[in-house]
């Protein structure tokens, strides 16, 4: 192993915006079951199957439409 490295020729991870951050959420089981369901029959993890679905939501700003009776 080098004493010292150069990395003036270094590019900056590509990747570096696109990490993901570890939240702890609170999510119907009804709707984990139904991601789970999806992910059997895609072959996709559940949790990134709510990622994905979140994603889109932020992309296309949706907003949620709830209205109390």
């Amino acid at each position: 192993m080098r004493e010292e490295y150069d990395f003036s020729k270094a590019k900056k991870n590509p990747y570096a915006k696109k990490l993901k951050q570890q939240i702890t959420i609170n999510i119907d089981v009804e709707v984990i079951d139904f991601f789970k369901r999806m992910s059997s029959t895609s072959g996709i993890p559940y949790q990134t199957l709510i990622n994905l679905y979140l994603s889109d939501c932020a992309n296309q700003n949706r907003k949620i439409n709830i209205s109390w009776t």
